[in-house]
């Protein structure tokens, strides 16, 4: 089988390569069971041919030019696994519709989950932001009603300053005008 695998390689033009038939010989046993008549279908995995070989016309035209029957036999077969090797790596235009279905679905889910994260993390910080801004309004209020609250402690003080040096005063000027009036009386 390796023998005729390497003949199809260097090519069926190659005369002198395919004279040699004592590297053939060996598979006779293998060929016993093919039919001259036999047309290779290659199936993908779900069951849709890939290839179709006409083996009987490739056989003749192997034989049409001077290749003996035994050897286009054993080429055609040997083409025929070939293309049942390589059809397992072939992908359907309906399958890669269906992975790139699939792709698609798969990169609009990420960014339907990207953006749902995205839409959270701003929902947390406008609410972290507003907290922000509720505590600053608090601090202001308290820092007012405290600023508020030593203004009116000052102005008590000063009211209560003021009565006091009234009182002062007044009290001088009842001094002062019982002296006068007692140094009045005195002379």
């Amino acid at each position: 089988m390796a023998s005729c695998r390497r003949a199809v390689q260097i090519g069926l033009s190659s005369r002198a390569l395919l004279n040699k038939s004592r590297e053939f010989k060996l598979l006779d046993a293998q060929i016993c069971g093919f039919s001259r008549r036999q047309i290779s279908q290659l199936h993908n995995p779900n069951g849709k041919r890939a290839v179709l070989v006409d083996t009987l016309a490739l056989v003749k035209s192997l034989e049409a030019q001077g290749v003996p029957s035994k050897h286009a036999e054993a080429i055609t077969l040997a083409i025929t696994d070939s293309l049942e090797n390589v059809s397992h790596n072939f992908v359907s235009k309906a399958d890669m519709q269906k992975v790139e279905m699939l792709q698609e679905a798969n990169i609009s889910k990420f960014k339907s989950e990207a953006q749902g994260s995205q839409d959270h993390r701003f929902s947390l910080l406008d609410h972290r932001f507003s907290l922000l801004q509720w505590d600053i309004e608090k601090l202001r209020s308290d820092m007012r009603y405290e600023f508020d609250k030593l203004i009116h402690a000052q102005k008590a003080q000063l009211e209560a300053a003021k009565y006091d040096v009234i009182k002062y005063c007044i009290g001088s000027i009842v001094c002062i005008s019982a002296v006068g009036l007692a140094v009045i009386g005195i002379m």
